[in-house]
């Protein structure tokens, strides 16, 4: 199972607006087979090395990279965090503070050290995290597997998660009577079905609430669009891998499931081009960075799509955006 915690956007707003004099910026990839963390903890150690060189040449503070290198070494030997980690590890260092995130998206390997933090790689963690659950919902079973890019599927356990609609509910077909009194003898099933789907979704809720990942769900009907009308996870896909799925494997599942989310990033994109194209003939988008870079430091830009594995080098004047300059870095 991937143990993430993704960065919501107050988070990256926070990480992109701080600025110090020592930020250390490191990625990471990672694996979640918690046998083998022994070798990221090592790569760790390096990069923490490489970024106390970076911050000696930079000419930080003797007691701010003091501070800095002690935060890694506290995170290299804590073995309850590595215990649970995900396909990439991001942290973010001050003097003062270290933020972590694991994420489901492979990174490359990377540290900076700069007056700012190297964010630009962590925002493939919200965007397309190429992971995703399956609910597979019959009145018989009740399956959840999450599903990743590179990892076979896996089944999660979930707490409280009814086994089926004969264990959430009883008597169907033979209750007589009703507290509401509008519903007699067998016309109760689907509202027992719903009883049945609105318990599996309150135990769901402990795995999809806080994460960035979508819900498929794989259901015939009237299961589908029963569970559909009780279901409270904002990210559930419209598609469904319709059928019963009791009759597939979890990797065919899985297989599915990966078609759905080919299509879901599909219709984003599509959705962003068409947006842009509208907004290029009102005279409201750009694609030169210069002039992109001048709006943004006076809040004219909406949003932005970039390449995130491409790097522009340059800076821009904070304080009225009228100078972007494409330069060199320092070589620390």
């Amino acid at each position: 199972m991937l143990y993430v915690d993704i960065p919501t956007p107050e988070d990256i707003n926070s990480l992109y607006s701080h600025r110090g004099d020592a930020c250390v910026s490191v990625y990471l990839p990672t694996t979640p087979v918690t046998q083998e963390a022994q070798a990221d903890r090592i790569t760790l150690k390096n990069l923490a090395k490489a970024a106390t060189q970076q911050l000696v040449a930079a000419g930080a503070d003797g007691a701010q990279i003091a501070s800095v290198s002690e935060q890694f070494d506290d995170l290299i030997d804590d073995d309850e965090f590595w215990r649970f980690q995900a396909r990439s590890l991001a942290i973010f260092a001050t003097p003062q503070k270290m933020r972590t995130f694991r994420v489901p998206n492979a990174l490359e390997t990377l540290v900076q050290v700069s007056d700012r933090f190297h964010v630009k790689p962590l925002l493939r963690s919200i965007s397309f995290p190429n992971t995703c659950y399956v609910l597979a919902l019959a009145q018989k079973s009740v399956r959840v597997i999450e599903v990743s890019s590179d990892l076979p599927v896996e089944r999660i356990s979930i707490e409280g998660m009814p086994e089926g609609a004969g264990r959430a509910v009883q008597g169907i077909g033979e209750i007589s009577y009703w507290p509401s009194g509008r519903i007699h003898g067998a016309e109760g099933q689907k509202v027992l079905l719903r009883q049945f789907a609105r318990r599996v979704d309150n135990a769901l809720r402990t795995i999809v609430t806080g994460s960035n990942a979508p819900l498929i769900l794989a259901a015939a009907e009237p299961m589908a669009s029963i569970y559909r009308s009780v279901n409270s996870c904002s990210r559930l896909a419209e598609e469904t891998i319709a059928g019963s799925p009791e009759g597939l494997t979890d990797a065919e599942l899985g297989e599915r499931a990966r078609t759905v989310l080919d299509g879901i990033y599909r219709r984003q994109v599509a959705a962003w081009r068409d947006l842009f194209a509208d907004r290029e003939s009102e005279g409201r988008a750009t694609t030169d960075i210069a002039q992109a870079a001048r709006a943004a430091t006076m809040g004219a830009v909406e949003c932005v799509l970039i390449d995130i594995d491409a790097v522009v080098l340059g800076d821009i004047d904070d304080r009225g955006g009228h100078r972007f300059r494409r330069r060199w870095p320092n070589q620390l």
